[in-house]
């Protein structure tokens, strides 16, 4: 089998990618800096100028800042390769928080209240109604970046008035008293392969590792494990970071990644988080060609039965060769009846009609 991995290089990425070399007869790293898709006459992926070559698994990561790219290479792509991990639909829900919670909405997931105003007027009127303190996010981001913190609504509108004069749609979110963790759940496949408590640098609110967080071991419970199971599931991801507040009143999913950093989480897992993914990855890929290799021959016995049926449902209208008093049918005939001189045939006649029946 034949894989590729595109990404921006990170420590990550070609930690994966030597993993996948156990498992693939060859594993070639792409950078994703160096994609291009032409449209035109010269329609098509390239690398580094040439043309992307044929592979039965890739998986694509990379940066929401490459958002467009990430999502058009998924949907080319996914129509010629056996397997990929990611759909161009999962890049286009986790690259925006909105879509995200519109996702998890229509699956029943827990998640914090949230709000999304079509103005500041608006948004300045909700602000009346919540409690405090809130977040505040722009649709567009990770690993903690576009994510802000107002305490009192004097704090709110000020931020309000500066994301005005940005021009930019925001979420209005409230704010779960974690004492400055998260939880976050790597899902490969239908399971939880590894997780982490994050928590955040003295006055600093965010616990992703990004903004200073620091991981630590924990133990999900069954109830969390599913949750990031069917999060994952909903953004249609088959590998992906999924974030969970413990609040007061159960898990809350406040976010995912598909292109989830593995440093950290190997450093409080006893798993080997890059095997474990490569595995799966090549487990998959055999999977599907097996499920294509079936469908094609399948199709192959249904094109060639079908072609019988047609043959042998024919009429054929044809001079009849007389011996004597004998009748000589035709070669073709006597190959579609499958007649043969070791068998008994029941002959029923009448003018001008006769009836050879094997016994």
């Amino acid at each position: 089998m034949k894989a590729a991995l595109i990404s921006l290089g990170s420590t990550s990425s070609i930690l994966t990618a030597a993993a996948m070399k156990k498992y693939f007869a060859q594993v070639d790293q792409v950078q994703l800096k160096n994609v291009e898709i032409r449209f035109g006459k010269e329609a098509g992926i390239f690398y580094e100028g040439q043309p992307f070559g044929q592979y039965d698994c890739v998986y694509v990561k990379g940066s929401f800042r490459y958002a467009n790219l990430l999502r058009s290479l998924a949907a080319l792509l996914e129509k010629n390769v056996a397997y990929m991990p990611l759909t161009a639909t999962a890049f286009t829900l986790t690259h925006n928080k909105l879509l995200t919670h519109l996702a998890l909405q229509q699956y029943n997931l827990p998640m914090p209240r949230t709000y999304l105003s079509s103005t500041v007027d608006a948004a300045k009127a909700l602000l009346q109604r919540v409690s405090f303190p809130i977040v505040m996010k722009f649709p567009e981001g990770t690993q903690g970046k576009g994510v802000m913190f107002a305490d009192s609504l004097s704090s709110a509108l000020s931020l309000l008035d500066a994301l005005g004069a940005l021009n930019q749609p925001f979420l209005i979110q409230e704010y779960v008293e974690t004492e400055g963790t998260d939880i976050r759940a790597l899902v490969v496949g239908e399971k939880v392969v590894a997780a982490m408590r994050r928590r955040a640098q003295k006055e600093e609110k965010r616990a992703n590792i990004h903004a200073g967080g620091v991981g630590e071991p924990v133990q999900l419970t069954r109830e969390m494990m599913k949750i990031a199971v069917d999060t994952a599931k909903a953004l249609q991801a088959d590998i992906c970071g999924v974030d969970i507040l413990e609040g007061a009143l159960g898990p809350l999913v406040i976010e995912a990644n598909v292109s989830p950093g593995l440093q950290e989480l190997s450093k409080v897992s006893t798993l080997d988080i890059a095997d474990e993914l490569a595995r799966f990855l090549a487990r998959k890929t055999e999977e599907q060609l097996g499920q294509q290799n079936s469908n094609a021959a399948a199709q192959v016995m249904k094109e060639l039965t079908a072609s019988e049926e047609n043959v042998l449902g024919q009429e054929i209208i044809t001079a009849l060769q007389f011996r004597g008093e004998k009748i000589i049918l035709p070669e073709l005939i006597t190959k579609m009846a499958n007649f043969s001189d070791g068998k008994e045939y029941v002959i029923r006649a009448q003018r001008g009609k006769v009836e050879i029946e094997e016994m």
